[in-house]
């Protein structure tokens, strides 16, 4: 298995790549990767990058795939350089700016995980639906979560683990964590607010990184939100590149 450092970024962005085309069975290697669900989130539907085609060109083709849903349009190193710039002067709007974090996970030490706190996998249905409904509402999917449930237990690929942080039967945090490259890269990181500032995500963030370390892989990669970034850096995280994400108009 390659090395790498933090700072290399291709390995990041590529395992990004995978892990959202998983939802809907989308190759992540192409020109202008699109994943489409239809669960009403731009993270749930979009084009992932556009590399060596004429944005306008990219555009039509995207609208061809995404018309109809709610769909979004990530721009970070992989992208063609002015995609951002060509995409506001067509209208688009910014609607998130993300910092991609990475760390070493054999640097960051063990802490002791809250006392009543048990991580376990989520993997039959019934689990992938608490599982489901515990991050949907921190992370801002809205309706119905059943379609949701369906897109993850028919995930494209097998090298996805779903780490559910429980306290008395109660799924009360989330973390999804994707070996499906040489990197291990993390989603879904969320707390029910009624626990929240316990060490829940911390607590799960290091059970990922230990279960990376154990898979033979070094670095962790994830995009974080304002609420998360804090405690990502905390864990010993470094920003070292962003995503922004954008809506054209329909």
């Amino acid at each position: 298995m390659t090395t790498y450092s933090i700072h290399d970024l291709e390995p990041q962005l590529a395992a990004n790549r995978r892990y959202w085309c998983g939802w809907a069975g989308a190759d992540p290697e192409t020109d202008l990767p699109i994943y489409r669900t239809d669960v009403p989130h731009p993270l749930l539907n979009a084009v992932l990058r556009v590399r060596d085609r004429p944005l306008d060109e990219a555009i039509t083709e995207a609208r061809k795939h995404l018309t109809g849903s709610h769909w979004g349009w990530w721009v970070g190193a992989d992208s063609d350089e002015g995609t951002a710039e060509g995409l506001l002067e067509r209208g688009a709007e910014q609607i998130a700016d993300m910092p991609i974090m990475a760390v070493d996970a054999t640097t960051v030490a063990e802490v002791e995980a809250p006392t009543g706190l048990r991580i376990g996998l989520a993997v039959d249905p019934s689990e992938l639906r608490e599982y489901v409904e515990a991050y949907a509402g921190p992370l801002g999917i809205p309706g119905d979560r059943g379609l949701v449930v369906d897109r993850e237990l028919n995930f494209a690929y097998p090298d996805v683990l779903r780490l559910a942080g429980t306290i008395d039967g109660r799924t009360v945090g989330t973390c999804t964590l994707s070996l499906g490259t040489d990197i291990g890269a993390l989603y879904c990181i969320a707390t029910d607010p009624d626990f929240r500032r316990r060490g829940i995500a911390t607590a799960l963030t290091l059970e990922a990184l230990r279960l990376t370390r154990e898979s033979g892989r070094r670095i962790v990669t994830l995009q974080a939100s304002s609420e998360g970034e804090p405690v990502y850096r905390q864990i010993g995280f470094e920003t070292v590149a962003r995503y922004r994400l954008y809506q054209l108009p329909e």
